[in-house]
């Protein structure tokens, strides 16, 4: 064997001990702990993850009051307020959800309980216009047709204590796009803006 072969095999033997030594320390060296003043957990961090988990809550239902005709606990006819479940986001304001409500009439269920209304199926809202100042309903003509003065006088009082309930504004009744100051064929005078005291004349 010549020189430069000894040479050679001590090389690389020589890296054989450094690479081994390299491997055992890495092996049999101890892994320094985690200590838990390096991890640190805030409050924020925390509230944040409640936030994220709790539900959003469900908002509060909303009710109108339309009045429909029924009797009391004497059998006596009085002026029933019954409850609309209302969305303001669907429904817009209280007051034209409440007018298109009594428009309609009661529901089945309402009616096997005795509630009844004098405003004539053909009734129908042409428009509904909220000013800054005041709000007109206007009605076609089928709400001031037929059913004699006892009828006409119990449906517009029917208006009257709906729209008052419901609106903080001067409320005026249009019929077909006219301003009602006299309504029916009896010619039943009508002072306005809308009011419990606008049929007594």
């Amino acid at each position: 064997m010549d020189k430069n072969q000894k040479i050679l095999l001590l090389f690389i033997g020589f890296c054989m001990v450094v690479v081994l030594g390299i491997i055992a320390f890495q092996v049999f060296m101890p892994k320094p702990e985690i200590q838990p003043s390096d991890v640190e957990v805030t409050e924020r961090s925390v509230a944040e993850e409640v936030v994220e988990d709790e539900k959003p809550q469900q908002q509060e239902k909303e009710y109108v009051n339309v009045y429909f005709i029924g009797k009391n606990e004497h059998n006596e006819e009085v002026y029933k307020a019954v409850k609309r479940e209302y969305n303001k986001d669907i429904d817009g304001s209280k007051l034209r959800f409440a007018v298109n409500a009594l428009i309609r009439g009661p529901k089945s269920e309402e009616k096997q309980r005795g509630v009844y209304t004098e405003v004539p199926s053909a009734s129908d809202v042409i428009n509904i216009t909220e000013q800054s100042d005041k709000v007109i309903v206007n009605l076609n003509s089928a709400f001031v047709t037929g059913g004699g003065t006892e009828s006409l006088y119990k449906r517009l009082y029917q208006l009257i204590k709906t729209v008052k309930l419901n609106s903080n504004l001067p409320v005026y009744l249009y019929i077909d796009g006219q301003r009602a100051d006299v309504v029916g064929g009896e010619g039943i005078m009508l002072s306005q803006p809308l009011s419990n005291s606008s049929l007594e004349n």
